[in-house]
């Protein structure tokens, strides 16, 4: 994986410019906070954050996959005020789940969620070098 960052662009923060990768792709569907189950058991936006990373984690893992493998993090959120009065509460989440890897990643404020109590969904994309995951493959 080749992170990309343009000569004498400032470092973005929690995410990277561009990442170049070969491998095997892997795509989620949009991850909502909710548990395997299908239930919410949290109201809480940054509660609702760490439960989708585990779900996007997990569903990885399915393909041999780690999170350091995603390239690509697309969040559609609600609320915008509620996503930045919880920054601290999500940067400790993410670091939590994923670790200090950075992948490029969008934000985007959407009207609304199909799932009643959504907060967030998530979409990941990841590549996984074809020397990692090939058991996960056969």
């Amino acid at each position: 994986m080749e992170f990309l960052q343009p000569p004498g662009w400032k470092r973005p923060k929690g995410y990277s410019n561009g990442i170049a990768a070969r491998g095997r792709m892997v795509f989620t569907a949009g991850m909502v906070g909710w548990t395997g189950d299908e239930v919410f058991e949290t109201d809480d936006f940054a509660g609702q954050l760490r439960q989708a990373l585990h779900n996007i984690v997990d569903t990885l893992a399915e393909a041999g996959g780690r999170p350091e493998h995603i390239v690509r993090l697309t969040w559609y959120i609600g609320d915008k005020k509620e996503y930045l009065a919880q920054q601290k509460e999500i940067g400790a989440a993410y670091r939590d789940i994923m670790g200090r890897h950075w992948p490029v990643m969008a934000v985007i404020q959407v009207a609304g969620f199909i799932e009643d109590g959504a907060k967030l969904e998530i979409e990941a994309t990841a590549i996984i070098p074809d020397d990692e995951g090939s058991d996960a493959a056969s």
